[in-house]
């Protein structure tokens, strides 16, 4: 472990996550308690515990920090240069229902830049992480820089709503037309460990609707994907995290362009 004081931002982050995914872990299987939230949603447990725990590590480093925590909201300033966006179990559905695809994300805004992220799995024992600049996976203590490609021809697609931008797009509509299919493999995963198997290589592609700006579910993917050399957009083809367009995570170009169209075909002639 890293002494928190003499810590990097990118050392943090996995510091962080990986407390995070040691409770996701530990109570994996036991019967939760749930805290009902808007929507149908809800979180367990697991979430709220595991979100103390990347807390307690992120507060004791860098007590001067802003964080957005998914189950504990905004805390600091709120124009803080510096905020830590946590989501302390993305696929809680998943994991409620004791299924194992889930990931603890956290990533570091600094201004209008995610400068540091990490996304752990909690059972395979994975973090895949980034400083900006390079991306990594931590295996046993060992790093690895991560190296899209587009080989598998699998794509995943999140089918959840809110769909902010339909009619002009609907993810299920991508799934159904022949041009996918006969292009690519779909996935549908629901937890965003998808989209750090993009910049991994395990994925071809991710694609979902949404409004992604300081988002707790999808900043650390971003940063990942677009620090592996991923092309990463809205469903427009412009700069993502700057309104609700959703996203289009791809290991090429080729790729990017290929479902980048597939998209566009969706919207009426003319919008």
């Amino acid at each position: 472990m890293v002494s928190m004081g003499t810590a990097s931002d990118a050392q943090l982050a996995v510091e962080a996550a990986q407390a995070g995914a040691a409770v996701v872990r530990g109570m994996f299987g036991t019967v939760l308690s749930r805290t009902e939230k808007s929507g149908g949603d809800f979180a367990t447990a697991a979430d709220l515990a595991a979100e103390q725990a990347v807390l307690d590590v992120l507060r004791t480093a860098r007590p001067e920090d802003a964080v957005t925590g998914e189950e504990s909201g905004d805390t600091g300033a709120a124009g803080a240069e510096r905020r830590w966006l946590v989501d302390p179990l993305c696929g809680t559905l998943n994991y409620a229902v004791r299924n194992m695809l889930v990931a603890v994300n956290v990533a570091l805004r600094v201004g209008s830049t995610v400068t540091a992220a990490a996304s752990a799995d909690p059972f395979s024992g994975e973090v895949f992480w980034t400083d900006g600049t390079h991306a990594r996976v931590r295996r046993d203590g060992a790093d690895e820089e991560l190296a899209p490609s587009s080989g598998s021809r699998l794509v995943d697609v999140n089918l959840d709503a809110p769909f902010p931008n339909a009619p002009d797009f609907r993810a299920v509509h991508l799934l159904a037309a022949p041009e996918f299919a006969q292009r690519f493999r779909p996935r549908v995963v629901s937890t965003t460990l998808a989209v750090a198997w993009v910049a991994s290589g395990r994925r071809a592609a991710y694609v979902t609707d949404g409004d992604l700006r300081d988002s707790v579910h999808f900043a650390a993917g971003i940063a990942l994907c677009e620090a592996a050399g991923c092309v990463v957009t809205d469903l427009r083809g412009l700069p993502v995290n700057t309104g609700a367009g959703g996203l289009i995570a791809a290991a090429d170009r080729e790729t990017h362009q290929a479902l980048l169209e597939m998209v566009k075909a969706q919207a009426p002639a003319g919008r």
